[in-house]
């Protein structure tokens, strides 16, 4: 895996084909999951995408999961969310490092392409906006599950946390990459 700096990346990725750019990956990094978010075509929308378990003894499964959505989906790139401004980032950001060296080691990702994007609290965000969301069942009134169900709907909700914090990162990213190439290239602002 090569790095490159966030405007960079964004720039080959957009230069691939002037047709049909390539799309980036966007990853949130967590202990125990890897939630992935997708660009569209224009690199303009971050969509959800899925999530990876991860572990220490699956990395090689990671890499090869990513060399699939890079050769059937025309990834270009990933853009990694990473914690940098908070006291607390020291062990987020050692998590997010630690599978990036482990991944870099992977021969079949030896030729993509990635950034780091500071993503502040996504998850926390994420699950912040959806908590009062999950009491609304049975017309406003709380309902009471089973055990497993329980369990179930945690699992659920922690991966859908997870791909939704991934889209925040990469929403933020293409939003910022792309005010940045129309201020340097007025010509290429769209009508809306």
């Amino acid at each position: 895996m090569k790095y490159l700096s966030p405007v960079h990346l964004f720039r080959t990725v957009m230069k691939t084909n002037e047709l049909k750019p390539g799309r980036l990956l966007g990853l949130d990094v967590g202990h125990k999951y890897v939630g992935l978010a997708i660009s569209d075509r224009e690199n303009r929308e971050a969509l959800p995408l899925s999530v990876l378990v991860r572990k220490q003894t699956n990395v090689d499964l990671m890499a090869k999961d990513f060399r699939t959505l890079i050769s059937e989906l025309s990834l270009g790139g990933l853009v990694i969310g990473c914690c940098y401004t908070r006291n607390v980032s020291q062990v987020e950001s050692f998590q997010v490092k630690d599978l990036v060296q482990d991944l870099r080691k992977r021969e079949e990702l030896q030729d993509v392409k990635f950034t780091y994007w500071e993503e502040h609290f996504t998850s926390k965000i994420v699950l912040n906006t959806i908590n009062p969301l999950k009491y609304l069942h049975n017309n406003n009134k709380i309902v009471e599950y089973k055990a497993e169900a329980i369990n179930r709907r945690r699992f659920d909700e922690k991966t859908a946390v997870d791909k939704l914090a991934a889209v925040a990162i990469l929403q933020e990213y293409l939003d910022f990459m792309n005010r940045s190439s129309q201020l340097h290239n007025p010509s290429s602002t769209h009508d809306i």
